[in-house]
């Protein structure tokens, strides 16, 4: 088994590019640290993992990800604290949801455990590309693909699996505009919303693009049988707080991405005593919170932004206000708790960061 006899080569770079980087500058995903980590599947297992030095691979036309779309992904965060300790944040959750992936596009499962020792390997070598700047991250991008030379659909017989890392920033640098969306569908009962797959976001490029071009930064996805419930906001999970109660759709649709940060969310208001709900939640209910008066907050919840708030909702030709961010309390509390957690500055009363 793979996890019994886990070693991993390391082939350091011979020239760093971190004296490069503007560090007050760091536009999210577009600097890459020095160092990748590469692992093949091919007769029937995985081989042996290999840290090398960031670059690009070489690529067959014929390589079936490009073709048929056998390609998923995860996103997480490393900080390091002001004693120099390195926190990665959940990154059992990611392992998990990477295995489910994994599964559900007929892809290889990698073991949980090493998973997250290969992540935990490369942000080891690369742990000086972590910003020291509060509200900066590393951001960790572990992804596979299939790589047979073949045109022919099925499922691929050869993957290759990678990790990159990117010292990043915010990802919005202000409350976001959202849209709900009608017409175009996220995803479907029986499809493939619950994995982290690439086509996923391929095929909410153009709605997006569209909501963009009206003025709104994301859209906020609905059911693809009869448009009257909400999903997800971009790609994002979404939360509502109405009449201090946290309501938020339930994970139990096959349509809605299992949240990291949303699960975080969660748990944290349980512990705290916040009342929450996960159901259904319909457009008409969100719309009439509104109206009414009674919705005190909204927001988006995901790895890049943590939680970002939303402040306008576009519903068909109206645009509906949402309270000032500087009135949230709930969220406000919440997001501060989980970045202060990440950053090592309070207790880890759940044990959810690994320390490198």
């Amino acid at each position: 088994m793979l996890q019994d006899t886990l070693t991993v080569k390391v082939t350091k770079t011979t020239h760093s590019r971190i004296e490069e980087v503007d560090w007050s500058n760091l536009p999210f995903g577009k600097i890459f640290s020095d160092h990748m980590l590469v692992m093949d599947y091919k007769n029937g297992e995985w081989q042996q993992p290999e840290i090398m030095p960031f670059g690009p691979i070489q690529m067959h036309p014929a390589m079936s990800a490009v073709h048929y779309g056998q390609s998923i992904f995860e996103g997480m965060k490393a900080n390091k604290t002001e004693k120099g300790d390195i926190l990665i944040f959940r990154p059992d959750m990611n392992a998990n949801r990477f295995k489910e992936s994994c599964e559900r596009m007929c892809m290889p499962v990698i073991p949980e455990d090493v998973f997250t020792e290969l992540v935990r390997k490369l942000v080891e070598v690369d742990e000086n590309w972590i910003p020291a700047k509060e509200g900066y991250s590393l951001y960790i991008r572990p992804f596979l693909f299939a790589t047979d030379e073949f045109i022919g659909i099925k499922p691929s017989d050869t993957y290759k699996f990678m990790i990159f890392t990117c010292p990043v920033g915010s990802y919005y640098t202000e409350p976001v505009n959202v849209k709900i969306e009608e017409h175009y569908t996220r995803a479907s009962v029986g499809g493939v919303g619950r994995a982290k797959t690439a086509g996923n976001y391929g095929a909410a490029l153009y709605p997006a693009k569209q909501g963009q071009l009206n003025g709104f930064h994301q859209l906020v996805w609905t059911d693809g049988k009869e448009h009257k419930f909400i999903e997800e906001s971009g790609t994002m999970n979404i939360v509502f707080v109405i009449n201090d109660t946290i309501i938020t759709p339930s994970e139990d649709a096959d349509t809605i991405l299992r949240g990291v940060t949303k699960r975080s969310v969660i748990e944290v208001a349980q512990k705290w005593g916040i009342p929450v709900e996960e159901r259904k939640v319909s457009v008409e209910e969100i719309v009439t919170a509104i109206k009414e008066g009674k919705l005190q907050d909204a927001f988006g919840a995901g790895t890049a932004a943590t939680i970002a708030p939303i402040i306008k909702i576009g519903f068909r030709d109206e645009i509906l206000e949402l309270p000032p961010v500087e009135t949230r309390v709930i969220s406000t509390k919440i997001k501060n708790y989980l970045d202060d957690l990440k950053a090592g500055k309070i207790e880890d009363e759940f044990g959810w960061c690994l320390k490198v």
